[in-house]
């Protein structure tokens, strides 16, 4: 009885230690075939650079004559002749129409035989004037006709005033029966035609003259631009360099840029409250006359230089839900950090960056999906094929979404 005990002392042993040992083995088995731990998502990554950058603003214009006169009749009468090719080029002081004479050619006439007259009479009056003078210092004739003698003599000097002034008169209206272009341009159509009857200061023109060479373009720039550029002036972030007179380039209606430079006359000194802009005026040489007034055309102004630009490919900056504008950049223990920024405008296909990003900053480019911030990454350097170096002469788009 007591063998038999032992030997069931002895199974149950073995079993306890037999389980433990299968325990063992499948812990080891788990152990050997779990998946081992995942490596750092790989990410691509700009390495902020500043660089120097001509800062530009692109706005839109129409073209305006530098000179526009509307040519009107100054005295009434019948036109006679039409002295000019509409559409064609005309020179200060050329003659335009011919307005019937005959009347004026009159009345010039009349005013010199009435100023003839009064010159005639005024040699008497005064000799006589001079005789009486004398005599009345003698007593040899009265003071009262040496006074009426001498009321006389300025009568007469008075009426050679007005017969004077009434012949330049005539001959001012007799010249105006031949009406003359004013400036040099380019004159347009005739609202008049021979045999019309033309009336002094009508509110109708006969014709309209333009000078094209050069031309004005007026650009509209919002006043909170405006005030940006001030404030980046005065920060030292943009500069002027010499004597400064901004430069202007125009691009056409159909996208081609024009060949020859403007500059930039002035700006209004009033915003209009409507639009919140006020108008910028710049002047181009114009000789070939390809700048017609009414044309739009965009302007691309020099702004200054900014030394130290940070620039930022596009690919790079996202939006939050509040519109913000964000960066994810790798920091110097390879973490992903959360940048917010101020962006200032795009120039090509990056943006200008005011606020959020420093030189050496490592911004992330490729594997966005792949991470979080302060998630640990490796970072590799993001190739250049892709993204375009900005040029100093690509026109910046002003007002950009900060």
């Amino acid at each position: 009885m007591k063998k038999r005990y032992c030997t069931n002392c002895f199974i149950a042993a073995f079993g306890v230690l037999l389980a433990g040992l299968m325990l063992t083995g499948c812990g080891k088995f788990r152990k050997a075939g779990a998946p081992p731990p995942r490596p750092a998502p790989e990410v691509a990554v700009f390495t902020i650079q500043p660089e120097r950058l001509k800062i530009t603003a692109e706005l839109a214009g129409r073209v305006s004559a530098f000179l526009i006169a509307e040519v009107r009749p100054q005295v009434s009468g019948i036109i006679q002749k039409r002295l000019f090719e509409e559409g064609g080029d005309v020179k200060a002081g050329d003659l335009l129409y011919q307005i019937d004479p005959a009347f004026y050619e009159a009345v010039y006439a009349s005013a010199q035989a009435s100023l003839a007259r009064v010159e005639a009479n005024l040699p008497s009056i005064r000799s006589r004037a001079g005789r009486y003078k004398e005599l009345v210092a003698i007593k040899a004739v009265s003071q009262q006709n040496y006074d009426d003698t001498t009321a006389a003599l300025k009568q007469a000097e008075a009426e050679l005033g007005m017969a004077k002034a009434a012949m330049e008169s005539a001959r001012i209206n007799l010249a105006y029966t031949g009406i003359t272009a004013p400036i040099s341009g380019r004159i347009g159509k005739s609202a008049v035609t021979i045999g019309a009857l033309a009336t002094a200061h009508q509110a109708v023109p006969f014709t309209t003259i333009q000078q094209l060479d050069p031309v004005y373009v007026d650009v509209t720039q919002s006043s909170a631009n405006l005030l940006r550029l001030k404030r980046n002036m005065a920060s030292g972030d943009l500069k002027r360099e010499g004597e400064y007179q901004a430069k202007v380039q125009l691009i056409l209606e159909d996208g081609t840029p024009y060949s020859l430079e403007g500059t930039l006359k002035f700006s209004d000194v009033t915003v209009d409250p409507s639009t919140g802009s006020f108008i910028l005026r710049t002047v181009f040489p114009n000789p070939d006359h390809i700048l017609l007034p009414g044309m739009y055309v965009r302007a691309v102004i020099e702004e200054g230089m900014n030394e130290q630009a940070i620039l930022v490919p596009q690919q790079g900056v996202a939006r939050d839900r509040k519109g913000n504008a964000t960066a994810l950049v790798v920091d110097k223990d390879d973490k992903v950090e959360q940048r917010m920024l101020k962006i200032d405008r795009a120039i090509g296909n990056k943006w200008l960056v005011d606020e959020g990003l420093n030189a050496g900053d490592r911004v992330i480019l490729e594997g966005l999906q792949k991470i979080r911030p302060g998630a640990a990454v490796k970072v590799v350097p993001f190739t250049e094929k892709t993204v375009a170096a900005p040029s100093t002469n690509t026109p910046a788009t002003a007002g950009a979404a900060k």
